[in-house]
């Protein structure tokens, strides 16, 4: 299953939403409460691609993976505990898998896109935070070598603030 990368466009903004509102089922499904019809919504994702920051990952010219990578992030990351807090580094959003696409490998998969991604800006770190409640994201940051350096406290509850330096 080859997949392909490259930035969201405008007119993906329909499939992604599609996208995200099955991932929200699933993840309902699995008792895993992280989104909702407030946050990501439409608007977000919007500005992402107005921002060149959304990334689309495609199977047979269908959208099974996006990801945000920008320097934006909230106040709460001054709370984590980083390496090297002074070094620039990127932040990983809104990482979501189409359900027909996961446990396959494509988050692995997409993980190592992005890792090369941020080393191809001259950039060592990347920094995110994962829900507290979701086991199958916190395996995948695990697995992919990244480690806690913090707590932040939002509305749907814990997330755990993660880096990894390449």
């Amino acid at each position: 299953m080859e997949l392909y990368f490259r930035k969201g466009k405008e007119n993906d903004l329909s499939e992604i939403i599609d996208l995200t509102a099955s991932a929200v089922s699933q993840m309902e499904r699995f008792g895993i409460m992280q989104w909702d019809e407030l946050y990501p919504a439409a608007e977000d994702f919007t500005a992402d691609i107005a921002a060149e920051q959304l990334y689309t990952g495609l199977i047979r010219s269908r959208i099974a993976v996006i990801y945000v990578l920008n320097q934006q992030y909230d106040e709460d990351y001054k709370q984590g505990t980083w390496k090297s807090p002074e070094e620039p580094f990127m932040i990983l959003h809104r990482l979501c898998v189409h359900p027909k696409f996961q446990n396959t490998g494509i988050a692995g998969k997409t993980m190592a896109h992005i890792e090369s991604q941020v080393k191809r800006l001259g950039i060592n770190a990347i920094r995110l935070d994962v829900f507290s409640q979701n086991p199958f994201a916190l395996k995948l940051y695990k697995k992919c070598g990244y480690t806690q350096t913090g707590t932040a406290n939002w509305r749907k509850g814990m997330f755990y603030l993660m880096e990894k330096y390449l």
